[in-house]
């Protein structure tokens, strides 16, 4: 299962960009695709059209909530990495993506990479 951050939603509508190739080679292999609410708004928040929500959403086989047990996994990551407020949405995505048993890919790899030694997966 790959969550996609919501950089790889947005890149993923850019014909030949490397977010979009990624997307159908992950399709092709049968890949689970997901993201969370979390990246699903700040997709929607656009500029998107309705089209590409339906090109993206295509893609996408669950939006995975953000709920109690994301809460707390996404607060472990906020103490352990330094309590950062800049890690706070980053924190909620990854702690998302670690309890669902995902790999996280986003272009944002340095952002993310901090998250590794608690159990979080890049893709």
């Amino acid at each position: 299962m790959i969550y996609l951050d919501t950089n790889y939603l947005i890149l993923g509508l850019v014909p030949g960009s490397d977010e979009s190739r990624d997307l159908v080679t992950w399709a092709k292999q049968g890949e689970s695709l997901v993201t969370g609410t979390i990246c699903w708004y700040e997709f929607l928040c656009g500029p998107v059209s309705a089209a590409q929500t339906r090109a993206m959403r295509a893609f996408i086989l669950e939006i995975l909530p953000f709920q109690e047990a994301q809460a707390i996994a996404a607060a472990k990551l906020f103490n352990a990495t330094g309590r950062r407020r800049t890690l706070r949405v980053d924190c909620m995505i990854a702690g998302t993506a670690w309890v669902a048993g995902a790999r996280v890919a986003t272009r944002n790899r340095p952002d993310f990479e901090i998250f590794t030694p608690y159990g979080v997966v890049l893709a």
